[in-house]
């Protein structure tokens, strides 16, 4: 049985990483594409010459031209400028938007059979730009940014009440960005309520909301807080682990359930856009999304990042995006 061919468009660090995890893990064989000469081909072959060592027979090529991704089955897209400190995500979009219709493009051309995982920010307009430009199927474009989000978040969690992050779930949802909305009613570790341990641990209901609330802003601006910290660029490691985990679930129809940027048709009060939602990720991209009950103040805080996502939109469609 041949490997699954693995495009990824972007050779800057998140591309670096992906392309070592995807070997780690034999996922498939790698195509990495950047338009800097000799960039990805230099990454490639640092990785690939680290086979005996770690033990992977998957084969790994850089390349500067699309032609080289032709028939690939899983195509994720990093491509796109890093943020700086003081940057939004917000900001880079006029930039990033001009580099992502080229993608789109090139895969269209040479990948048009692929499921896309978009990572570039910002996050929810360049899925919808991926979209519009490709033409694919809503449910073979998705994008990258719950899961990650949720990581951060079960964490944090994890951190305050001194247990195992694997045990922790928590669920993150909307626009990638500061309007985010942590699902603090359904966190839990293995099955009991966060804020109940909390309130246990700290023995003050007020208190426990007070660091709860701690946890929910710091996800909200966990991206940025590593942009500050590294000064040059933003945070690699923990999105390629995220996308890693997706291209699993969709490589091996393992049909996970996780947040990721999916297109709504009427779920949640949402039609025609990409918002982070629960979603079932098999070897067809998008199987589903999970829709469930959210309070009054759930609600309010989802509406409000669904239209910051909207208004991020309409700003791309207004610059002729």
């Amino acid at each position: 049985m041949s490997r699954k061919k693995i495009a990824l468009i972007g050779g800057g660090q998140i591309g670096g990483v992906l392309a070592q995890l995807i070997a780690l893990k034999q996922l498939g064989d790698v195509v990495l594409y950047d338009v800097v000469e000799d960039l990805p081909q230099g990454k490639t072959l640092d990785i690939a010459e680290a086979a005996r060592v770690n033990g992977f027979d998957s084969k790994l090529t850089g390349t500067n031209s699309y032609k080289d991704i032709a028939r690939a089955d899983l195509v994720i897209i990093t491509a796109g400028l890093p943020r700086k400190p003081g940057m939004s995500r917000d900001d880079l979009l006029v930039t990033n938007a001009k580099i992502m219709k080229s993608v789109a493009e090139g895969v269209k051309e040479y990948a048009p059979k692929a499921i896309a995982i978009i990572i570039s920010n910002p996050l929810d307009a360049m899925v919808t730009l991926f979209k519009k430009v490709s033409g694919f199927p809503a449910n073979r474009v998705v994008g990258q940014a719950g899961i990650l989000d949720s990581s951060r978040f079960s964490t944090f969690i994890a951190w305050e009440l001194g247990v195992s992050v694997k045990d922790v779930n928590a669920l993150v949802l909307g626009g990638h960005g500061d309007t985010m909305v942590p699902i603090v009613r359904y966190a839990n570790v293995n099955g009991i309520p966060v804020m109940e341990l909390l309130e246990r641990k700290y023995k003050d209901k007020i208190k426990a909301a007070e660091v709860m609330k701690a946890m929910v802003d710091r996800t909200k601006m966990a991206g940025g807080e590593v942009v500050k910290l590294l000064k040059t660029g933003s945070a690699f490691y923990s999105p390629a682990a995220s996308a890693i985990q997706m291209a699993e679930a969709i490589i091996n129809d393992e049909k996970r359930l996780i947040s990721a940027c999916a297109y709504l048709n009427g779920e949640f009060g949402v039609t025609g856009y990409y918002v982070g939602v629960p979603v079932v990720l098999g070897d067809t991209g998008v199987e589903k999304v999970i829709e469930f009950s959210l309070d009054q103040e759930e609600q309010a805080l989802m509406d409000n990042s669904v239209n910051a996502v909207k208004k991020l939109v309409e700003d791309m469609d207004r610059l002729g995006f």
